[in-house]
């Protein structure tokens, strides 16, 4: 068969195509191969990982927090079981629905219930969200036996923080709560993957928050199998982390629930410390809160009420509760008038008053208490010998002794909040109000009025530092972190000359020892425990010129709030101090008749427990607390 010239032109034309097609196949193919051999031997290690990675996923594991305990190892914060219910929304094909079964069980309040379906709609529909917490026994049983009835409804035990004494410690050791969008701006970049696992908690207040990072520990990991939607097929691996570090404390659990309970029904606060290692043996501030609700989540109505209270819960009185130091401030008063030279026998006639141009300052007794010397003064606090020397030697001399014994200022304590009070001065009064300085100013200040202000923390280092013999202790709260003792540091000596120092010490002795002190009916009167102290009453409102004419109008027939603040400091023992005290009650009337039975009781309990004996300083190896005579 011929092929003529058409048909032979077509055929060329063909296999060129044919040639060209079978060209470009085969460098195609050589591509693909190439790429081929590439992927799957040249970099077959590569992505065999990162198929690994994308089937399994690392997730981290909130650590267990570490405990706080008190100075005898004895557990103040820890945790514990948490019965818990958690829902998981793919598993119901109707939530409302599964929570309202729920909530024949276990109460959900509508806050409550809107969370829970914000949390839903936030999260993988696989995810569980945490419907209730802190079950009871009782509950998490009626919860697993109608399991069956409760679609998507998955019963859980975990962790939660757990504060046993609950009120008792509550603004030492504060609370712990979830994280809140503030804190995880400000957290490092390195923490946020933590901070923003589901339900892990931080310390907010008090010590948990001070040391959050060495109680947090470091976080583990779970590796698990995972699909392509992310969902959990089984676990691989799991490391639980390392727990937190133990914070223990100065206190003595057993004297600060004593205290507690001296103090429940008061608006008040008390502090004990060593004055030598300024240990903090206990320090209570009444009323306080719950850090467990906290920890669980307040109520709306229930935080409401801890604002609106008027005994003020939320504040620890002891370091942020500012008062006039009243008489507790004559002891100042005293030291610096001997520093400035005026003689302890140096009399003073009190007529019940005291005349500074045209005013009159009066004495808290209305008759006088005739002529007094600067011991008989301290003794039957007599405001007008106060007046006298404090016009004598100025408010510069008061202001100096009164920082010297760490008033107007903060000690860089482990709980933050600390007020540093004021000390005022000429120069603070031009610098903050415009104004200049009067003589009558320096005259009320002579008594622990006017602008002085003091926390009960301050109150009771200066009755520390004048216990000890004149040395600058400051208060501790820590004594390990992490099984690592802190040191105690000596403290240096104030320069106060020791007449001064005994002038206060004696005066103090007989307040309390000699018949006619203030206090003398608060006294203890077993050998070898008797305590030196001071009372104090400060005045919360001016009392006018027509009350004191038809008299003044006793504590009891006025508002609480306008009645005066109780106020009483001591140490003890008398003639080898170990341990000092202050003790404010919120318009408790006089300090004599409040404050100084409940500082007697509080001290009695101390002295007999004695936490600062040698034998008795807790289970934190290498303890070498040293002890100063004063």
């Amino acid at each position: 068969m011929q092929i003529n010239g058409r048909d032979s032109s077509r055929y060329q034309t063909f296999t060129r195509r044919s040639a060209l097609l079978a060209g470009v196949q085969a460098v195609a193919f050589i591509v693909l191969a190439g790429r081929m051999y590439y992927l799957q031997v040249r970099k077959s290690d590569q992505y065999r990982m990162m198929a690994e990675e994308n089937r399994i996923a690392m997730r981290l594991l909130a650590p267990l927090r570490g405990n706080i305990v008190d100075r005898f190892g004895r557990v103040l914060a820890g945790n514990r079981q948490n019965y818990r219910a958690m829902i998981i929304a793919e598993q119901t094909p109707d939530v409302e629905e599964t929570l309202k079964r729920f909530s024949r069980i276990v109460p959900v309040d509508e806050f409550r219930h809107k969370r829970i379906l914000r949390d839903i709609a936030r999260s993988p529909r696989f995810m569980p969200v945490t419907v209730a917490e802190d079950l009871t026994w009782d509950q998490f049983a009626q919860v697993n036996i109608n399991e069956p009835d409760l679609a998507g409804i998955l019963p859980d035990v975990g962790e939660t923080r757990d504060y046993p004494y609950g009120e008792e410690f509550a603004h030492v050791l504060g609370y712990v709560a979830s994280v809140s969008e503030r804190d995880l701006e400000n957290a490092p970049r390195e923490d946020q993957r933590l901070l923003r696992l589901p339900g892990f908690r931080i310390g907010k207040e008090g010590v948990e928050k001070t040391y959050d990072r060495e109680l947090r520990g470091m976080p583990g990991s779970s590796h698990v199998e995972v699909n392509a939607y992310g969902r959990v097929i089984r676990e691989l691996s799991k490391d639980p982390g390392k727990p937190g570090g133990e914070v223990v404390l100065t206190l003595d659990l057993d004297v600060q629930r004593f205290a507690w309970e001296r103090l429940r029904g008061e608006s008040a606060s008390a502090v004990v410390m060593d004055i030598h290692s300024g240990d903090v043996i206990s320090l209570v501030s009444a009323p306080a809160y719950d850090p467990n609700q906290f920890n669980m989540g307040y109520g709306t109505a229930e935080y409401k009420a801890l604002l609106e209270s008027p005994y003020l819960p939320l504040m620890n009185k002891s370091l942020a509760g500012m008062y006039p130091p009243g008489s507790t401030f004559k002891m100042v008063v005293a030291m610096a008038a001997v520093e400035a030279g005026v003689d302890p026998s140096h009399r003073v006639s009190c007529p019940g008053h005291y005349s500074l141009g045209n005013h009159d300052f009066h004495c808290w007794k209305k008759g006088g208490h005739g002529a007094v010397n600067l011991h008989e003064a301290l003794k039957h606090s007599c405001d007008v010998y106060f007046y006298d020397v404090a016009r004598r030697i100025g408010i510069t001399a008061i202001a100096e002794m009164a920082r010297k014994f760490g008033l107007g200022q903060t000690y860089d304590f482990d709980v933050s909040g600390e007020k540093a009070g004021l000390v005022p001065t000429p120069e603070w009064k031009r610098a903050t109000r415009g104004e200049v300085w009067h003589q009558g100013e320096t005259v009320i200040a002579g008594i622990g009025q006017g602008y002085l202000l003091a926390t009960p923390l301050q109150l009771a280092v200066m009755t520390a530092r004048i216990a000890n013999g004149g040395f600058a202790v400051t208060p501790r709260l820590t004594r390990a972190i992490g099984g690592q003792l802190l040191p105690v540091k000596e403290p240096p000596p104030l320069n106060v000359s020791e007449r001064a120092l005994r002038a206060a010490q004696n005066g103090m002795n007989a307040v309390s020892n000699e018949a006619g002190g203030t206090a003398y009916r608060s006294r203890i009167a077993e050998p070898g425990l008797e305590l030196a102290g001071k009372t104090g009453t400060a005045q919360v409102r001016r009392i006018s010129r027509a009350e004191r004419l038809s008299g003044v109008l006793r504590n009891e027939d006025i508002e609480w709030r306008q009645r005066d603040h109780a106020l009483f400091v001591c140490y003890a023992p008398v003639h080898e101090p170990r341990y000092a005290m202050s003790v404010v009650i919120e318009h408790g009337g006089s300090g004599s008749g409040a404050a100084a039975p409940v500082a007697r009781d509080i001290m009695r309990e101390v002295l007999t427990r004695n936490p600062a004996r040698p034998q008795a300083r807790g289970r934190v190896p290498g303890d070498n607390n040293s002890s100063r005579a004063g």
